[in-house]
């Protein structure tokens, strides 16, 4: 019997996927439990809709962030911030001022945690930044601090 899964069934499958199971473990465990419920012509036709539906919000996701990405690949942003004689700050400029400053600058809204720092920038200079957009699609930018 084919059912479709409503939560994840351990050796079985994931939620939302659609599985063969036999026709007694279907009956008297899944179906009882609302775990699945049997896969049937409207079902299968909303899985495959659903499916289409998130293959599609998929692409186009992507296309936005290789559009993103082109804009601001190779761009470089400049960060004034207050700081010692020495080049030494006096606060750090973290992924979270980085990500303010992309907004402000090319209207890109990154979440800080998608920006590539191998440490928080502490003194005045040039630095390379990966800004990783969508997996396999990232942007290189340079952060000059200036004090």
């Amino acid at each position: 019997m084919k059912v479709l899964l409503l939560e994840d069934v351990r050796s079985q499958g994931k939620k939302g996927e659609i599985i063969e199971a036999s026709d007694g473990y279907a009956r008297n465990f899944l179906i009882p439990r609302k775990l699945a419920v049997e896969a049937n012509a409207q079902i299968l036709t909303e899985y495959k809709n659903k499916k289409a539906s998130e293959a599609h919000k998929k692409a186009e996701e992507k296309k936005a962030a290789e559009a993103a990405a082109a804009s601001i690949n190779g761009k470089s942003i400049v960060y004034k911030a207050t700081g010692g004689a020495d080049g030494r700050l006096y606060a750090a400029v973290t992924a979270a001022d980085i990500s303010k400053k992309l907004k402000e600058t090319f209207g890109i809204d990154v979440d800080k945690r998608k920006l590539v720092l191998n440490d928080n920038i502490k003194n005045v200079g040039e630095y390379n930044v990966t800004v990783k957009l969508y997996p396999e699609i990232s942007a290189k930018i340079k952060v000059i601090v200036e004090n």
